[in-house]
């Protein structure tokens, strides 16, 4: 059994935890060593339900998620949240989807944090920009196929405040896309008109590593229709990788307890 002697739980202090990419059991050790002595818990939309249980009955638990037009507290409230939380001597764990920075904005939080004087620690996360695709028998890199890929933001704002450089971005040999599942038919135009070939194949995997994961294929000329009716979160593969789904496929989804508990003897946790 794991345990982590070496590494003590500091009051006073925030631990930016990637909570992984849905499935629950994706968490690191660490990070649910950290949930379970956790004495405030501020948690974002896609954490699974299922590692709120790993949380002490005691603790504050503070839901901040964010969907489209609406944020249940603004970026900096949240940063302040974690300020006070911390002063008032307090073990605070900020659980957030997938890896902290990776397209989470736990930079941003670090930085606040660090500018307040207040330790962190970041426990990073299992990001879905590789483990969503590997879910969907997609592996993004392969000998012989694939030497390199990049992982871009699908969203509105962070797309026009980073400028990209798309051209560069279209002879990447696998490119990821997050939170783009709405700007799907922009995107792939985009890709096409710096010269990535309409037959390019695309995967859309729609709440990868979960129950409910789907997974639709196609190409760059037609993905976009085929993908209509996919739900958010979803993760986009635009590359030959794409190809390998169905010869991989492994991860075969079946309903499962809801909520699922690491400790099935736990009962659910209300937000």
């Amino acid at each position: 059994m794991l345990h982590s002697h070496n590494r003590p739980v500091e009051r006073g202090k925030v631990y930016l935890v990637g909570a992984g990419p849905g499935d629950p059991e994706l968490i690191t050790v660490r990070g649910l060593t950290l949930l379970r002595q956790a004495e405030v818990v501020v948690y974002d939309r896609l954490v699974h339900p299922a590692l709120l249980n790993e949380v002490p009955a005691t603790a504050e638990r503070i839901y901040v998620g964010k969907t489209p037009g609406r944020h249940v507290l603004p970026q900096e409230a949240i940063q302040e949240l974690l300020i006070d939380r911390a002063r008032r001597n307090l073990i605070v764990v900020r659980l957030k989807g997938g890896d902290p920075f990776v397209f989470g904005r736990g930079g941003e939080e670090a930085r606040a944090l660090a500018q307040a004087g207040i330790p962190f620690e970041v426990v990073p996360g299992v990001t879905s920009a590789i483990a969503v695709p590997a879910y969907a028998g997609i592996p993004v890199t392969q000998r012989g196929v694939a030497g390199s890929f990049a992982v871009v933001t699908g969203h509105r704002c962070d797309l026009e405040a980073l400028a990209l450089d798309w051209s560069a971005l279209a002879r990447v040999d696998t490119l990821v896309l997050l939170m783009g599942l709405r700007r799907l038919p922009e995107l792939v135009r985009t890709l096409q008109a710096h010269g990535r070939a309409p037959d390019t194949p695309v995967a859309v995997i729609s709440n990868g590593t979960t129950a409910a994961q789907q997974c639709v294929l196609g190409t760059l000329a037609d993905i976009a229709e085929r993908a209509a009716h996919l739900s958010t979160p979803a993760t986009v593969v635009v590359g030959e990788v794409a190809r390998l789904a169905d010869e991989l496929a492994w991860f075969h989804p079946e309903p499962a307890p809801s909520p699922f508990s690491l400790h099935p003897e736990t009962q659910p946790s209300e937000p």
